[in-house]
């Protein structure tokens, strides 16, 4: 009989735990976004998370949501997913699991399909009537590209760092 510890995290909580951590970094006032790429035997290949691209100073480009086109973030940020991507050095995509802690956009639901990435699992869907989303949910079924919906196990982590 075994011994082994019986309240450990799983998969899925882990890895959308470092997808939310991950959204930690991000400099946004409004919105936090944090993704996770993952093997299917469960190694992490990738993180990102929303910000400017590198180079381009926190300090110096709009964080503002209205305005001016030019001068508010939409222009600017990368989403977690495609900085995820990008960030990935390790060769082919394919097969993997998106881990991201908002449904992906229409313009990153384009990058996960080329990607070859093959499930998503995400926890927020705040944004699922609005046209980019739906259209992002189209993409991905027409691509054969799963997705679904974190369940969350109400498990608390405290962490003291």
């Amino acid at each position: 009989m075994s011994d082994k510890r019986e309240d450990y995290i799983s998969w899925d909580e882990y890895f959308m735990g470092v997808a939310m951590l991950s959204g930690m970094r991000s400099k946004d006032p409004n919105t936090q976004v944090g993704a996770c790429i993952v093997s299917p035997d469960h190694k992490i290949l990738s993180m990102g998370y929303n910000g400017f691209p590198t180079g381009c100073s926190d300090d110096e480009f709009p964080w503002c949501r209205e305005g001016d086109p030019f001068n508010n973030k939409y222009f600017y940020t990368t989403h977690s997913e495609l900085n995820a991507i990008l960030n990935y050095r390790g060769g082919s995509l394919e097969g993997s699991i998106l881990y991201v802690s908002l449904f992906p956009c229409n313009e990153c639901a384009k990058a996960i399909i080329q990607a070859g990435i093959r499930t998503i699992i995400y926890d927020n869907d705040k944004y699922g009537n609005t046209p980019a989303v739906m259209a992002s949910k189209r993409m991905l079924r027409a691509a054969g590209v799963e997705f679904r919906k974190y369940e969350h196990s109400n498990r608390e982590i405290t962490m003291t760092l």
